[in-house]
């Protein structure tokens, strides 16, 4: 058996657990793409990123998440039509994890949701250490060393997971897809043009269409 981690938002409405967490059984990356920024930024989250605008992820099955308090404040968003499902606290705008369709088991979720992870040597401990930096060419005040490469190893690891999940049937219950229907539990707003172009110049560097990374 892994780790049971406590859930929930920073002003305390949503709470849950992740269970059976273990570093194999899971995968940890810190992502500085332009989406990952975008998100952070529609929010007022920046307190919340990583040097050079990285975001702290981890990856884990849905199956293993569960949300028992606070569910009417938990809302979805889309940078474009087709992109991430990024679903979030609506009542302080925490970032709870982000999900592309139930066909492709994984939730990807910040380090800020994770109430018993908040420093540095608790975060190795439950999760293992970083396994990727991931998109550096879009961090912010130079890419940090490592981060431009393509990391093979951890894509092959990840891959693992999402088919080792999808064969054991880990997709459901799902925390916010609807078994039966397939579609989103919670309300998810698509932004704008507009809205997409006003958060552009707060990313970077070498910013591109939002949902292509």
């Amino acid at each position: 058996m892994g780790n049971d981690v406590e859930l929930g938002c920073r002003c305390g409405k949503i709470h849950g657990v992740a269970r059976d967490l273990l570093p194999r059984k899971l995968n940890r990356i810190v992502c500085y793409c332009d989406d990952c920024q975008a998100y952070l930024h529609y929010l007022g989250r920046a307190d919340l990123f990583e040097p050079h605008s990285g975001t702290d992820i981890v990856q884990v099955a849905p199956s293993a998440v569960t949300f028992d308090r606070g569910l009417e404040n938990i809302v979805g968003l889309r940078l474009v039509p087709k992109g991430l499902h990024r679903w979030y606290a609506n009542c302080c705008k925490t970032p709870l994890g982000n999900t592309v369709t139930p066909s492709i088991p994984f939730i990807g979720m910040p380090m800020e949701v994770f109430r018993d992870a908040q420093e540095a040597h608790q975060r190795s401990e439950l999760f293992g250490p970083v396994r990727a930096l991931s998109l550096g060419k879009f961090a912010t005040d130079g890419a940090p060393e490592g981060s431009t490469h393509v990391h093979l190893g951890m894509i092959a690891h990840a891959a693992r997971l999402v088919l080792t999940w999808k064969l054991l049937r880990k997709t459901w219950p799902h925390p916010f897809f609807n078994q039966s229907t397939q579609a989103p539990i919670y309300p998810v707003t698509i932004l704008s043009a507009t809205e997409r172009d006003a958060l552009r110049p707060k990313c970077g560097p070498n910013p591109k269409d939002f949902g292509t990374t």
